[in-house]
């Protein structure tokens, strides 16, 4: 019993007069890997338009349930989010919901430091969400490549856009 106090005395003296490594974190920021995943922010298009076209994916394939998803149409046809809430007292910050959003909406940042000392400050709404840059896709514009009619142009005829094919032509 002695033998291992002297054991544990004799690393705790070797370790006494080293340099100790400390993070004054508020001070000083810690290195964050490139694949972080952090907060969920939802980003617009090149155009300012948001992205979000409330296909309810994200809300599928979240294993928590934690996002909360009402979609609207608006009078230009196109659908949207009308409101969108991600309690991140409940996220897991797995990235399934990132993955799954098909107009690159939804995006992960490396932003953690969201603590707070109530619960429910932790449920962010839409208007806390959206973001007015377009995140990690800068050039990418959902309503230009989804065969939904443009103003003055036809389906097929948008940037990146191929002609509709005609789905009867595959059946027996």
């Amino acid at each position: 019993m002695i033998r291992e106090m002297l054991t544990g005395l004799k690393i705790t003296a070797r370790y006494m007069f080293r340099r100790p490594i400390t993070n004054f974190y508020p001070e000083e920021k810690p290195m964050i890997p490139p694949r972080w995943r952090g907060r969920i922010v939802l980003t617009s298009d090149p155009d300012g338009e948001e992205r979000c076209v409330a296909c309810y994916l994200c809300q599928a394939v979240c294993p928590v349930q934690c996002i909360d998803l009402q979609a609207e149409n608006r009078p230009d046809g196109r659908r949207v989010a009308k409101r969108f809430d991600i309690n991140f007292a409940r996220c897991i910050f797995c990235g399934f919901c990132e993955e799954a959003c098909p107009t690159y909406s939804i995006q992960l940042t490396p932003d953690f430091e969201m603590a707070t000392t109530v619960r429910t400050d932790l449920v962010y709404h839409k208007e806390d969400l959206q973001i007015s840059g377009t995140g990690k896709h800068p050039n990418y514009s959902f309503w230009q490549v989804s065969g939904v009619t443009i103003k003055d142009k036809e389906k097929g005829e948008a940037i990146n856009e191929a002609a509709p094919s005609n789905y009867r032509s595959n059946l027996p």
